[in-house]
């Protein structure tokens, strides 16, 4: 996990992957937010069965594919093969070169922000999926899984910031975060500190602003408009207020910055921070340090809305070179079924958003995959647009200077707003 997590803060210190071109990929035509008409498709009905599918599977991750694997093969005679391939970076650079080549794998896993510039390129295609198969997950998943109005994917985990707490200096998580301020202003004191959190990078800091009422992008139907910024609207603007008030009187200056995750994370585990704001990769750390951790949703903030936390997806995919695309897709919906997603939550901790586990449990035993669960249903999934790439580095750039206090945080939203759009125009305006 603190892959992604490093994959999210680098982005937020940097403008992201160039976007690509090419030509769109072979798709279809159902656009899940419009209803998908197609009925179940039986066996009768499919394409000849190919000999076998090949599956690439992120590292350390193949041992929870093998049992959806193994009834797949009993249920189909279709034999599937998987390799690990990281999956932050490795998959997408290797399917440029072996899905032309004719050696690439049928189906891939990805980040669910790069859905957008694999779109692009034309390496993913568009799936069709019964709506039965759809409602087993929860609606912001399968939104992280569409760009621009058709599905890309189907959700295996997700991953969000959620409010974590040493037991042994707080009893009980806060549900407010007024409640959470007012502990705060008590229990810190010299290197002792009630709370932290990296608001000083967009990533974490967007739970505050979006919370609020700002956006990055305008949602219309499913497909995001780059052209439409929330980022210094009312909303976002009181967002950044809040922000700079917790680090102008209670957060020390050692967080700002890049360094400002392992400053965070080292106080925590040496028992001088009483809560974060952190996410599922940084649960096995802190019990590793001695920690006995409680784990909870955000509190709500002062205006009573939910937290709305950037969430990341990771779902398979459809390679636009694989020469059987239905039965990919057939192996898809099997690799994310029920079952399978109990299984792999058990092999790897994988937190599945299928809607019916939510009360299992398997899940709600688990402090912390039922904290992630429930504030997985308030989160944004993470633009998948390749505009998205040139968000990060002015938005941490106004956010440190909010930390800072060196500007109002009017300001700084207004010329990262500026410069974001100036980016856009300037590096998509052929998309």
């Amino acid at each position: 996990m603190k892959r992604m997590v490093s994959l999210f803060s680098s982005l937020a210190l940097t403008t992201g992957v160039l976007a690509g071109c090419g030509p769109d990929g072979e798709t279809t035509k159902t656009n899940p937010n419009e209803g998908n008409k197609q009925t179940e498709t039986s066996e009768n009905s499919m394409p000849p069965k190919p000999d076998k599918l090949v599956v690439w599977e992120d590292v350390k991750r193949g041992v929870a594919l093998e049992p959806a694997i193994k009834a797949f093969e009993e249920k189909y005679g279709i034999k599937v093969e998987y390799k690990e391939v990281e999956m932050a970076t490795k998959q997408r650079e290797q399917l440029r070169l072996d899905g032309p080549a004719g050696t690439g794998p049928d189906v891939i896993t990805v980040p669910h922000d790069q859905i957008g510039q694999l779109v692009t390129e034309g390496l993913i295609r568009e799936i069709n999926v019964d709506p039965s198969v759809l409602d087993q997950f929860t609606e912001s998943s399968i939104k992280a899984e569409t760009y621009k109005g058709k599905l890309y994917g189907l959700p295996k985990a997700v991953e969000t910031p959620v409010f974590i707490y040493n037991k042994k200096l707080m009893d009980k998580a806060p549900e407010t975060m007024d409640e959470l301020y007012q502990f705060a202003k008590g229990f810190t004191k010299g290197d002792k500190y009630g709370f932290l959190a990296l608001w000083d990078n967009f990533y974490f800091a967007h739970g505050v602003i979006a919370g609020m009422g700002g956006y990055v992008f305008k949602e219309d139907n499913g497909t995001l408009d780059p052209k439409n910024l929330g980022l210094n609207n009312d909303g976002a603007v009181k967002g950044a207020e809040y922000i700079q008030k917790w680090y102008k009187e209670l957060f020390p200056k050692g967080i700002i910055g890049e360094n400002g995750g392992s400053t965070m994370d080292g106080l925590f585990n040496e028992g001088k921070v009483a809560s974060v704001m952190n996410g599922p990769w940084a649960f096995q750390g802190m019990r590793d340090a001695g920690i006995e951790i409680g784990v909870a949703p955000m509190p709500t903030l002062p205006n009573g809305e939910h937290m709305k936390t950037l969430m990341g997806v990771k779902g398979w995919h459809v390679s636009a070179f694989s020469k059987n695309p239905e039965w990919a897709t057939k192996l898809i919906e099997f690799l994310t079924n029920e079952e399978s997603a109990k299984k792999r939550f058990e092999l790897t901790k994988e937190i599945p958003p299928i809607k019916s586990l939510v009360d299992d449990p398997l899940i709600a035993e688990d402090e912390g995959a039922k904290a992630v669960a429930i504030q997985s249903q308030y989160a944004v999934p993470m633009p998948n647009i390749p505009e998205m790439s040139e968000v990060w580095g002015p938005m941490a750039t106004a956010l440190q200077l909010v930390a800072n206090q060196k500007i109002k945080p009017k300001k700084a939203l207004d010329e990262a707003v500026k410069t974001i759009q100036t980016n856009i125009e300037t590096n998509h305006s052929g998309e």
